[in-house]
């Protein structure tokens, strides 16, 4: 069985791999959780790339239910084919929509299926998976047959932890907390995304980033991918490095700080501290 050891463009700690690999080995889900921006949805397009699995992707909405991953019956196309006596309502089949659970399951090969945010869903909706999860098949009452997996896929669950997930759905998971990369795993991924940039600009614009994400009170801390949206833009303006360098943080807004502070709170909380450290130095 081929073992993840990360990619080119993704950096994965030691204990993330050991993670993906023991999940791998035990055939259970890996419940990945962590602050957003911390790379949870890309684990699972990099798993399947690095190990060589087609990728099947299930994004959960508040509106999902359990049953969309197996399939849907559309009931409205068939009528409306009956009414214009199309010979296709004769079959049933024609009307079953297959869910990305189904596809997982039915892959020629060993899938990786993720199954993004699954705390946005109802509380409900882990419970209602265990069996498919467990079992590995479902059935389908309106054809009544029984779908079961070819292969046995890698389940990736991720979670942002908006709510408690049931004690009998993480029983069935290997559990891994991504936890927020420190400054030496940063630079390393954004090197990998912005290979061309000056080691003067990215020393400064991560103790710059740090030192906002140290800021108390914060509503949300500015995450990874903000934290590369940012570094493309101070490239492509060509803010020099200077710009981004004070000997107190709380003296300065950074540059081009909408790309990490995204509500207004968090702005003014961030403009008064350079305020108050502002009159206190006068």
């Amino acid at each position: 069985m081929k073992r993840f050891e990360g990619t080119d463009s993704y950096i994965a700690t030691d204990d993330l791999m050991m993670a993906v690999n023991a999940a791998l080995t035990l055939e259970r889900p890996l419940l990945v959780k962590g602050e957003p921006g911390t790379g949870k949805t890309m684990l699972a397009i990099e798993i399947a790339r690095a190990i060589g699995r087609p990728l099947f992707e299930w994004h959960i909405k508040s509106t999902t239910k359990a049953q969309h991953g197996l399939y849907e019956y559309d009931a409205v196309s068939r009528l409306r084919d009956s009414q214009l006596g199309d010979a296709r309502v004769h079959d049933i089949r024609n009307y079953i929509v297959r869910g990305m659970l189904w596809s997982a399951f039915v892959s020629d090969t060993p899938a990786v299926l993720l199954i993004d945010e699954v705390d946005k869903a109802d509380i409900e909706f882990p419970n209602d998976l265990l069996r498919e999860l467990d079992r590995m098949e479902f059935y389908v009452y309106e054809t009544r047959e029984l779908v079961k997996a070819k292969h046995r896929p890698l389940v990736v669950i991720t979670s942002n932890n908006e709510k408690e997930l049931p004690d009998a759905f993480l029983r069935r998971c290997f559990f891994h907390y991504i936890r927020f990369p420190d400054h030496e795993t940063m630079e390393r991924i954004v090197r990998v995304h912005h290979p061309d940039i000056k080691k003067n600009l990215l020393r400064e614009a991560l103790n710059a980033f740090f030192e906002v994400r140290e800021v108390p009170g914060l509503k949300k801390k500015p995450s990874t991918s903000e934290l590369l949206d940012w570094l493309k833009l101070l490239m492509a303006e060509d803010i020099p490095p200077e710009a981004l360098h004070s000997q107190d943080s709380h003296k300065i807004i950074p540059p081009l700080h909408g790309a990490l502070l995204k509500n207004e709170q968090d702005v003014h909380l961030f403009e008064r501290l350079v305020f108050m450290s502002r009159r206190k130095s006068n």
